[in-house]
């Protein structure tokens, strides 16, 4: 699993140095895969419940689970949330990082800030003997005391020899509820913030999920390591919003 997640944050560094009005999601599914693949792994979306791409690529109100097309191009201003997992040997990585496209609004920024640390605030929590909605619940607090929302209806979840296993870990919950976090417990962690109605709808494609209300959302994502005391980002890079 550590080589796995090494090989996705490594995909995200190089990633970030493509993203610029322009390309198309296309293009840079295509290069996710090619990078992915010669490191001697395997895009893990791809063919994943028929998933057609091996990237999620999702722009300003699509929340996650955008289909790359060589026909959507990137502009300025615009948010672009990419979703990659990763398989090496029979393990899994996962991690998620929304990037601004050019200059982006102060309204846009300061969605992704939060995002980011909501993310961090639950990663804080992934200790051995906390409940796992301490997580949850943490992630929560931060967004909603923002401004914002969090989606409801996709959750992290739990990673390992399969992409995603138990226990769901919700963005949202009550502190001191769920089971109890064990030393080496693996969790992808990933809120989904909304900028405005934590509403979310399915387009006609099947699988983009986007606002309901059609206002920006931001997605971030770590595989992490429970430990007792610190815990371990697995996927770590160097990227910040």
């Amino acid at each position: 699993m550590r080589i796995s997640s090494r090989i996705v944050a490594e995909t995200f560094e190089y990633v970030g140095s493509l993203i610029r009005p322009g390309i198309s999601t296309g293009f840079l599914d295509e290069r996710i895969e090619a990078f992915i693949t010669e490191k001697g792994a395997r895009p893990a979306f791809k063919g994943l419940y028929g998933f057609p791409a091996s990237a999620c690529i999702s722009i300003d109100e699509e929340v996650v689970h955008g289909i790359p097309s060589r026909k959507r191009i990137l502009e300025e201003g615009m948010i672009v949330g990419i979703d990659i997992g990763v398989e090496y040997r029979g393990f899994f990585g996962d991690a998620a990082y929304t990037f601004a496209v050019g200059q982006v609004s102060t309204e846009k920024k300061r969605l992704l800030q939060v995002t980011w640390e909501a993310l961090y605030r639950g990663i804080e929590k992934a200790v051995a003997g906390n409940r796992l909605q301490d997580i949850s619940a943490a992630i929560q607090q931060h967004a909603e005391s923002n401004g914002y929302s969090v989606v409801r209806e996709l959750v992290g979840h739990g990673i390992g020899r399969q992409l995603h296993e138990d226990p769901q870990v919700p963005n949202y919950g009550t502190p001191g509820k769920g089971p109890k976090l064990r030393e080496r417990m693996t969790l992808a962690i990933e809120p989904m913030v909304n900028m405005g109605s934590a509403e979310v709808e399915t387009l006609p494609d099947g699988w983009t999920v986007v606002t309901r209300d059609r206002k920006p959302s931001a997605h971030y994502e770590h595989t992490v390591v429970v430990w007792n005391g610190e815990p371990e980002i697995l996927t770590k890079h160097s990227l910040r919003p």
